[in-house]
């Protein structure tokens, strides 16, 4: 058992014991959180505007949060649910059923990440189609397992070396906007970037085939790339039109991260198929696949299912975020932060060049830096810069997109003005040194 470390020494510990591709973002070791404050084995305190990649929207060590995992564990921690099933799993299956957009009757099937909600919606969505091709979109981020880096477009780092990838897997160009692969401006193009589907047909694998296109409301890893608002009806009509399903990964968009419980909410659209995780359970390692119940119930008994799935702690804790949401007026809280934050980014971009865009949707949102607003050439040295300054002065902020230009922005929802405005200041003063 390690005691109490510097961060110095659980580096050189880390060295010797952790694989080398395993990466950190810092070199700082956590002790404890509370909301939006992390603090590390020295003591030093930091605004932590990542939320452990949009996975703490109630923020650390919320109450109810830590009372529902302390209670569960003395009852128990492990049956699997599969032999001697509980309640908390039932009660959550509920929960999400509600939750996720459409009126459709739905039903829920439970695992422990991400990416194995993505496996398991491929898996349900091709039993039940009997179809076996996938579309996925230029700067998806699906995971890391071999379905999931198959989905997921950026080769470096998540893709190189690691093929080969799953077959029947097809890549068409996504809406964004800012960067347009179809060379248009919206809202002149008529959104040829969704129509560009039915041509996708003729050229890479005919509807006949296709068992399901894959969409992130607001793509994360790829640049929070938030489509116009009618896209994903675009998109949802030529589906049907096909009988095609449309899975959307709401694993970053979900839980209030949009300021909608679900992305999609936002765009007005039912999917067939939703994967939710990351702030479902505050950090428990908890995901979930939510669908239209002719769909999840197609597959046979033990099809789908897991020694972990449904975990009683995960559980627990995900009924306590629902709660938290609920009764602490979550969703209201991630609107006015959401404004709060365009009004400041938008301010920033008019006095600062190297801002080319300020986009997403309501609190889940970015700047894109480039080295010149015309050319619009991304200035991935200025991004790795700012992170850095931020850092330097005590603020957690995370880079992303195709090119690594993209500063997101994923703080806690419950996180104070006071917080926040310190936060931004140091943002603000980081940009006015670029």
């Amino acid at each position: 058992m390690i005691s109490k470390k510097t961060n110095a020494a659980l580096n050189e510990i880390r060295s010797r014991v952790i694989a080398k591709g395993n990466v950190s973002a810092t070199d700082r070791y956590i002790s404890h959180g509370k909301g939006a404050i992390l603090v590390d084995v020295e003591g030093n305190e930091y605004i932590d505007f990542a939320g452990g990649i949009a996975v703490m929207n109630v923020g650390h060590s919320h109450p109810k949060v830590v009372k529902a995992i302390q209670e569960q564990a003395e009852k128990f921690t492990h049956t699997c649910f599969m032999v001697m099933p509980y309640e908390s799993p039932v009660r959550l299956a509920e929960k999400l059923c509600d939750a996720v957009p459409g009126d459709s009757a739905k039903s829920v099937m439970f695992v422990n990440s991400g990416v194995e909600a993505v496996e398991n919606a491929v898996k349900i969505a091709r039993y039940y189609t009997q179809k076996q091709g996938i579309i996925a979109f230029e700067s998806a981020f699906h995971g890391r397992t071999l379905m999931g880096m198959t989905l997921t477009s950026k080769v470096k780092p998540y893709k190189h070396g690691m093929g080969p990838f799953a077959p029947e897997v097809y890549r068409m160009p996504f809406a964004y906007c800012y960067r347009c692969p179809f060379g248009s401006e919206y809202p002149s193009c008529d959104l040829k970037c969704a129509d560009h589907l039915e041509e996708f047909f003729v050229n890479h694998i005919s509807a006949e085939q296709t068992a399901a296109i894959i969409v992130e409301p607001v793509q994360g890893e790829g640049g929070f790339i938030a489509p116009p608002k009618e896209y994903f009806k675009r998109l949802k009509a030529l589906c049907e039109k096909n009988n095609i399903l449309m899975i959307a990964d709401e694993i970053q968009t979900g839980m209030g991260r949009t300021g909608y419980m679900f992305g999609m909410d936002y765009y007005g659209v039912e999917a067939d198929i939703t994967t939710v995780a990351k702030s479902l359970a505050a950090g428990m390692p908890l995901s979930a696949v939510v669908g239209k119940k002719e769909i999840m119930d197609s597959v046979h008994p033990s099809g789908i299912g897991g020694t972990y799935s449904g975990n009683p702690l995960a559980c627990e804790a995900a009924l306590a975020v629902f709660d938290i949401f609920e009764t602490e007026n979550l969703l209201e809280k991630a609107e006015k932060l959401g404004e709060t934050l365009r009004v400041k980014l938008e301010g920033y971009m008019e006095r600062y060049e190297v801002i080319g865009e300020v986009r997403g949707v309501g609190p889940m949102i970015a700047i894109e830096l480039v080295s010149d607003r015309k050319t619009k050439v991304p200035a991935a040295d200025k991004a790795r810069e700012l992170v850095k300054y931020a850092f330097d002065r005590g603020l957690i902020l995370l880079a992303c997109g195709t090119y690594g230009n993209v500063i997101r922005f994923l703080m806690p929802l419950v996180i104070t003005d006071e917080e926040l405005e310190k936060g931004m200041t140091i943002v603000g003063d980081g940009l006015a040194t670029l």
